[in-house]
């Protein structure tokens, strides 16, 4: 375990800085406050999250460039949500554990080892979850895929998932009668070319179809979320999530998800999703129709760069959904 960095009393000038980011994201359009009566959940690709420059501001020769106002700015973020699903969290711990330390004692992280080979890229997959707001409710597991048997309904990948989906099962609500659901992440590998996409996002859709709807205990109030790597939703890569069923809010359909899209260049790679056409695959949780992103980039490090940015903060903008509970 490595030793954390105190982030409990930041220096006059930061937690100046954190206070305007709390006020800007409290009048952030369209973002809920979080309450008992609704689950408010975000994803969030944050870029390379592993060490951190254990200062509150970084010099021009440090290594990583990430440093601890900016890991309080995630964790101002991160505090929206009552559970947040991350994708590219790495092997050194180092930058999630001071996270947790900065969101505070009431919460807590659920995550995979780091995987293996190039094209794991030392990334694992993570929830963070403030446990006065849910709780695990007992299941926790990686997808592995049986290509015989998903070779007549998909295209099978050619091994395994070199990040294989992470599933677990949550509960939230009144504690006599609490709601269950199901969170499934993952990062798809983004290959050399659109195409070496396709039979990951194929193959996790159909096999998440079939999951939903078997309708025992754990398959119930499926919801898939994170880094899906589509860039448009008319390539094959978007047809293969669209055509299995996988319905995300249209609240989030067009909305940039890259700190680096343009008008004319906007790409699909953050996505929250469930089936909506089936009837034993539907949620019994209440979608609100609220749905969005949260634009980070004009409230803090607004003097910089887009590139500067993505190793600070993220490349990625995070996206929320929220359900009602009763």
């Amino acid at each position: 375990m490595p030793t954390l960095p105190a982030v409990d009393d930041p220096p006059a000038e930061v937690a100046q800085q954190l206070a305007g980011l709390r006020a800007a994201l409290d009048a952030e359009a369209g973002l809920p406050a979080r309450d008992g009566g609704h689950l408010l959940i975000g994803t969030f690709n944050i870029r390379a999250f592993a060490g951190l420059t254990a200062k509150w501001d970084s010099a021009a020769g440090d290594s990583p460039k990430r440093n601890l106002t900016d890991v309080c700015c995630l964790a101002e973020i991160v505090r929206r949500f009552d559970v947040c699903a991350i994708q590219e969290t790495r092997g050194e711990l180092t930058g999630m554990l001071t996270l947790l330390r900065a969101l505070g004692p009431s919460w807590g992280v659920i995550l995979t080892d780091a995987g293996l080979g190039n094209a794991a890229n030392d990334e694992r997959l993570a929830y963070v979850f403030d446990r006065a707001a849910v709780q695990p409710s007992g299941l926790a597991g990686e997808l592995v895929i049986d290509a015989a048997t998903f070779g007549s309904q998909a295209v099978p990948v050619q091994a395994q998932f070199a990040r294989p989906p992470f599933l677990v099962s949550f509960q939230a609500g009144p504690a006599t009668a609490p709601i269950a659901f199901t969170l499934i992440t993952l990062h798809i590998n983004y290959g050399k070319a659109a195409a070496d996409r396709t039979p990951e996002i194929q193959t996790f859709a159909t096999w998440l179809k079939r999951q939903a709807a078997q309708r025992e205990d754990f398959n119930a109030n499926l919801i898939a979320l994170g880094d899906f790597n589509i860039d448009r939703w008319t390539d094959p890569n978007g047809q293969a999530f669209v055509t299995a069923g996988l319905t995300p809010p249209a609240e989030l359909l067009d909305q940039p998800r890259s700190i680096f899209d343009t008008p004319t260049g906007a790409h699909f790679y953050d996505q929250i999703a469930w089936f909506t056409a089936g009837t034993r695959e539907r949620l019994t949780l209440q979608y609100t129709k609220r749905a969005g992103r949260i634009e980070w980039t004009k409230l803090v490090l607004t003097e910089l760069g887009n590139v500067a940015k993505s190793w600070r903060i993220s490349d990625h903008y995070p996206l929320y959904a929220q359900f009602a509970l009763g």
